[in-house]
């Protein structure tokens, strides 16, 4: 309880099982009966939760062999984590215009997933930048930093309850200021990243990029979405137009290696 990591801000029981259960830097990872972490484990778990949830939530607790949009762990020492290479969002912010489509549109879907999926956790971000998101060699965009995700049960709900928020654990002073305040766990709506990613990273992606009125158009949508913060059906409605105005902007080349050549034969792409 108090962990300051924006992952266990709203926890449930059937998010920490899963977590516990599936830890892999043990000898017996998976075990049923869950008496196979030694107090060190047990330590070690809490700490990188602390300090740095990012390698445990990509190595199993949400893998990318799973289908979730993270680049695979590979392994981590300390601090450093190794993982499968991407380059940061950032370095597109000047591409071609049907990259810059593509991207946007991936960007789009990978938000969707994150608030809708089969296990009912609710994805949210605490914070977005051009280094959060990184594109594989293939054109595939994921997830590249995972250490400003939250996690909201849909199924369970957050156990949190208003006078744990006052709990502080001996870890987390070590790499935050224990004065800041959270963010109350009903207040994040599924809108919290569109709107976060409609301010910070889009308008970089797809500014100047298109002809007119087409631009004009998607400034307008994503001016929409930004401001969208008290209106929820709002920032549905201009995200899924500013989606529509993007398809057709996108190409079907190899380019694009992640959806090529099955977006020759197939309305999905």
């Amino acid at each position: 309880q108090g962990l300051s990591s924006p992952m266990l801000r709203c926890p449930s029981q059937r998010l920490l099982d899963r977590i516990v259960r599936r830890y892999a830097e043990v000898p017996d990872a998976g075990s049923i009966y869950m008496d196979h972490l030694t107090d060190r484990d047990k330590l070690r778990l809490l700490y990188t939760l602390s300090v740095n949830s990012h390698p445990i939530l990509l190595q199993v607790v949400f893998p990318d062999v799973e289908g979730w949009p993270f680049p695979r762990y590979l392994g981590s020492c300390g601090r450093l984590v190794v993982s499968a290479s991407t380059r940061p969002l950032r370095d597109f912010y000047s591409a071609a215009p049907e990259v810059a489509a593509d991207l946007a549109l991936q960007l789009l879907a990978v938000l969707r997933s994150m608030g809708t999926n089969d296990l009912n956790y609710f994805f949210y971000f605490t914070h977005v930048d051009g280094g959060t998101f990184g594109v594989f060699s293939n054109g595939h965009l994921f997830i590249r930093d995972a250490s400003t995700l939250g996690i909201i049960d849909k199924e369970e709900g957050s156990q949190l309850i208003d006078g744990q928020q006052e709990y502080k654990d001996i870890f987390s002073c070590l790499t935050v200021d224990c004065q800041s305040a959270f963010v109350s766990c009903n207040s994040i709506r599924e809108k919290h990243s569109l709107v976060m990613v409609c301010q910070e990273l889009l308008p970089k992606l797809l500014k100047g990029k298109f002809l007119q009125p087409v631009q004009e158009k998607i400034d307008s949508f994503l001016q929409h979405c930004a401001d969208g913060l008290a209106d929820d059906q709002g920032v549905n409605e201009a995200v899924a137009k500013l989606a529509e105005l993007l398809k057709p902007l996108r190409s079907c080349d190899s380019r694009f290696a992640y959806r090529y050549p099955d977006c020759k034969y197939s309305d999905k792409y």
